[in-house]
């Protein structure tokens, strides 16, 4: 099994930067990629973006380009996602992902809650 743990959410103020981490443990030697979703009150699981294992290349979506690094450590274990320049809009639950070769569904963390305050 493939059990991935978030960590470093937080109350930030708008305009401010955090760091997310997600370290996974178990069957995690065929990653395809991790990455990040976010998930707002009311609204649906939205992708914020992901990192190709092989290669190490990066993809964000529109609303945190150039606001939004992924990156991972040399061991290939953690995930990173610095989020800087925060904005209220960006209070969400956001959730670790992993896509493993020969699996047909995502593996999911359990949430870590971030909230930007204005």
């Amino acid at each position: 099994q493939v059990r991935l743990v978030e960590s470093g959410g937080g109350t930030v103020q708008d305009g401010g930067s955090l760091r997310l981490s997600c370290v996974a443990s178990g069957r995690t030697f065929s990653k395809v990629a991790m990455g990040w979703f976010r998930q707002a009150p009311g609204k649906e699981r939205e992708f914020v973006g992901h990192m190709r294992w092989s290669g190490g290349s990066t993809y964000y979506a529109d609303s945190v380009k150039g606001r939004f690094t992924i990156s991972r450590n040399k061991i290939g274990n953690t995930v990173y996602l610095q989020m800087d320049s925060l904005k209220p809009e960006d209070t969400a639950v956001y959730y670790c992902f992993a896509d493993l070769v020969g699996a047909k569904e995502k593996y999911w963390g359990q949430g870590t809650q971030v909230t930007v305050s204005s």
